[in-house]
């Protein structure tokens, strides 16, 4: 299988080398052969989109650089090394994740917590995460709806994993639950806080409009077995408003992903038959 990146001087960020996923005794495979290499932009970090169908294996890359899960066969390595268990990276789901009980302040503390930080530090640390994805003022407010919006509380869960871990920032079809007009708004916020703390984003959507707005690059995957089939430079300013999505290279990308995924879809269905 082909190798969709290019090893440059940068520093490595997250490396997949030969990945394999299979269960039930290897007779069922969701991954195959499956490399990846995501480097650090100086000054910049990196978005990186993931596009595919269901079960091609875009929510279990997450869970390899999370923790969460370990592969069948291959290796994991961020930063350049292995990953071990005391690598910390935060995982945004679709589904809510902050813990109800606890206010907006202590759940994006709640990293630090775990790390030793003593209480001043961590509480000052997260009133600035607070402040940069707009919670201000909801500091003590139970991180549970109806208390907050449900954008109030994917802010909560962004703002929880930077500050565990600023460098990375794993997002699984975050905004899928949430209505147009704040998916809308979670998308440019999502977008300043790249510009501020420049961290790794790889987010996973279906949405290839969202995939070309937020993205500097995207990898369109193919399923039984999972594998990338094609790596997409987002060739658009780095800054980015929605104005963009005006422009004739917008639509022009956007139509381009949009008939690879079909090209994709019925490659993988002919080779059922």
């Amino acid at each position: 299988m082909a190798h969709y990146f290019v090893d440059t001087p940068q520093e490595n960020i997250v490396e997949l080398k030969n990945i394999t996923q299979t269960y039930d005794d290897g007779k069922v495979v969701v991954l195959k052969d499956f490399n990846l290499l995501i480097e650090d932009k100086p000054n910049q970090g990196q978005f990186v989109a993931l596009l595919g169908a269901s079960g091609c294996g875009k929510s279990t890359i997450l869970r390899y650089i999370s923790g969460l899960q370990s592969p069948t066969s291959g290796d994991v390595l961020l930063y350049g090394k292995p990953r071990t268990d005391k690598d910390r990276v935060g995982m945004v789901f679709q589904k809510y994740s902050s813990l109800p009980w606890m206010t907006v302040l202590e759940n994006v503390a709640l990293g630090l917590n775990y790390q030793g930080v003593p209480k001043k530090e961590r509480e000052e640390k997260a009133r600035d995460m607070i402040k940069k994805v707009g919670l201000t003022g909801h500091e003590h407010k139970f991180a549970q709806y109806p208390a907050l919006s449900g954008g109030q509380l994917q802010r909560v869960a962004i703002a929880r994993s930077l500050l565990a871990n600023p460098r990375i920032l794993l997002m699984d079809e975050p905004y899928g639950a949430l209505d147009i007009n704040t998916r809308l708004a979670m998308q440019d916020m999502l977008l300043q806080i790249w510009y501020e703390v420049h961290p790794t984003i790889i987010f996973v959507t279906h949405d290839i409009s969202e995939a070309v707005y937020l993205g500097d690059d995207i990898y369109i995957m193919r399923s039984n077995p999972g594998n990338i089939v094609e790596h997409i430079y987002v060739d658009l300013p780095f800054r980015r408003d929605r104005s963009i999505k005006r422009t004739p290279r917008f639509e022009e990308l956007t139509n381009y992903i949009e008939d690879k995924m079909i090209q994709v879809d019925a490659m993988v269905r002919a080779e059922k038959q």
